[in-house]
Parts: structure tokens; sequence; C-alpha cells
């Protein structure tokens, strides 16, 4: 009897919890509400088998409770309950699987006026690629990749000389204006996602990938990574703005061509030798991090073992103050979580000492 009372209590706040719970879907700003419309069918379908058997489960234990000279009766075959169930099962699944194959169908359908952008990821970051006023992308190829070449693209294609590259992890896209998001990696698996827009894809190495949508709200939005690739992981972010077509004009014509990139003068390395003295101050002369700011989670351009500057939930000013204690060698320092004991920086180790920050 108890058990009865359990699982119809279970139904009731079940379906309680759904109806009042404040968390709900990102409110969506792209054209892809058959998403929301497929995922809220399946709740239907899948809240209605767990309203049923839950309260069969309940009726069971309580009409069929143990009772004083009452015996049990054996039934091994139903055949009409089975057709019932063979039915109803049927129904249920060809309703949660019809909506995603219309889904589908559209997903890989993309309209032929939509516009074209390419995001590059790589480890911890994101790049991004515009066709140019000949509205074709360059050529590229992973085996021109280099520092001064970061997108791979073949300088031999005429095609890629006006291609608009955007090293920021900022994407501004046009309002209401379909858009077909070519996706390649440098390294290892990402996943570009975006929750309000919906759609998502993979980023694997040697392939391009796509998605495509219609944003429908301006706005800022976070654009995350959604497959585990390496330690900071978490710190891929970026940004996507979603602007007027004015507005999206100005800033797309703001940003530099390829032939731009290539025509500019390379940086003087040993100009950058004595600026490059002061970073390594912290970070190490081979980006390694030094130990005693490890102490403080302060890692070195390569990663380390604690976060980035910044990186925090504090934000940047957080992180600033942070090392700004250690450096100073306020009361109380930095724990060193692999020794157990507490560490001080001395007060040699000023700010001044670094310069400014």
């Amino acid at each position: 009897m108890a058990m009865a009372v359990v699982l119809v209590l279970l139904v009731v706040g079940t379906i309680l919890f759904h109806f009042l719970s404040p968390w709900w879907f990102t409110p969506i700003a792209s054209n892809w509400k058959m998403m929301d419309d497929t995922v809220n069918i399946t709740f239907v379908v899948t809240g209605i088998v767990f309203v049923a058997v839950n309260l069969f489960m309940a009726s069971a234990v309580f009409l069929y409770r143990h009772r004083q000279g009452r015996k049990a009766e054996y039934s091994p075959e139903n055949k009409k309950l089975e057709w019932w169930l063979t039915i109803l099962t049927s129904v249920g699944v060809a309703a949660m699987l019809t909506p995603g194959l219309f889904v589908w169908a559209k997903f890989v359908t993309v309209p032929k006026d939509a516009a074209v952008v390419e995001a590059v990821g790589q480890q911890w970051t994101w790049s991004y690629r515009f066709p140019g006023r000949d509205g074709v992308l360059g050529t590229t190829d992973a085996k021109l990749i280099t520092p001064d070449n970061p997108f791979g693209i073949d300088p031999k294609d005429p095609k890629g000389a006006d291609d608009i590259l955007v090293s920021s992890q900022e994407l501004h896209l046009p309002v209401n204006k379909p858009v077909k998001m070519l996706m390649r990696s440098k390294d290892v698996n990402h996943q570009f996602a975006v929750a309000q827009f919906r759609v998502k894809m993979d980023m694997v190495p040697g392939m391009v990938t796509y998605v495509w949508l219609t944003p429908t709200k301006t706005g800022s939005y976070d654009a995350l990574c959604e497959q585990l690739c390496g330690m900071p992981h978490f710190s891929m972010r970026g940004r996507v703005v979603v602007d007027a077509r004015s507005d999206f004009e100005t800033w797309l014509s703001g940003q530099r061509t390829y032939a731009q990139m290539r025509s500019e003068v390379a940086g003087d390395a040993t100009a950058g030798q004595a600026l490059y003295v002061v970073c390594a101050t912290c970070h190490g002369a081979a980006g390694q991090g030094l130990a005693v700011f490890r102490i403080c989670r302060q890692p070195g351009f390569r990663g380390g073992r604690g976060r980035a500057l910044g990186t925090g939930s504090a934000g940047p000013e957080g992180g600033v103050r942070e090392l700004k204690r250690g450096i100073g060698g306020e009361r109380g320092g930095c724990r060193d979580h692999s020794h157990g004991r507490e560490a001080q920086l001395g007060s040699g180790h000023r700010l001044a000492r670094l310069g400014p920050i």
C-alpha cells in the first residue's frame, strides 16, 4: 500500500516540476523552432508513457495486494493486451521519430540565397572567414597552415585573395539572412554551438562540415565548444553578434583580407625580444610558466595546471587582483595544493618590477 502511494506521489511531483519549473529552453533566436517542437513532442509521448506505467504499477500494487484467503490467478498470455501494447508502442515511437526526419530534411537543405561564412576551431580559440567580392572562398589545405597563414589558404588560388579574415573571437552575422556556416578544425574534434540558434555541428579534422540558420533576433550570444577538446576546453568561448544589415556591412568592411594580410610587414623578432622579457618574467622564457606563479594558479602561455589570467568567474579584473595579491606578498598567500602548504611570494616581487598591469 505504501509503495502505491509513493508511485502516485512520484507522478504528481514529476508533472508539477515539469510545468512549474523555471528552467526551460534558452529563448530561441533563429529559424529552428522545429527543433523545440520536436523536443516537446518527445516530452509529451514519454510523459504519457511515464504516467501510464507508474499509475498502472500503483493500481496493480493496490488491487492485487496480499489478502487472506485469496489466491493469485496464473495467466501466462493475453493476446488482446499484447496487440494493444504493440500498436501503442509503434505509434509512440513513430510520433517521436517522424518529426525528427522532417527536421533533418530541412537541416541538410541549404537555401540557395544563403550567405557563406567559415568557422575554424583550434585549441582553444575560434577564427572566421568570409568570401570577398567574388562571393567564393579560396581553397585551403591543412599543410599550408603556418603562423603567417593561419587559415591555410592556397596563395596560388586567386579566389582566396579577397577572402575576409576574422582572427578575433567575435563573429558578426546579419539578422534575417540565411547563413551557411562551413566548419573545420586544425587539430582535434571541436563543436561550434550557440544555444539560441539550436543547430550545432562537430568540427572534425580533415573534414568540412556545415550547418545553416537564419538569425531572427539582434543581440550578442555566447559561442561555445561542446566537445571536450583538451584541458582549457572550458575557456574556448566566443561571441556571435547578430546585427542589422547596415551594421554588419560596416563591421565586415573593417576586417582585413588575405591579400592585405600577406602584404603586411613581417614582425621584427629582434625588436620584440626586449618586450618579451616582461612577459617571460611571469610566464617563463619558453612559455612554460614559473612554478612560483603556478602556485597562484597563473599558467604559462601554453596552458599549465591553473586557469588563464582573467578566465575565472570574477573575470579579468578578478584575475588581475588575484595576481597582484600573490606578487605583492599579501598575507595569506596562495595555497600550493600539491604540497598542502602556504606559499608566500616575497615583497621583492612587486608589480613595479613587472611594470604596470
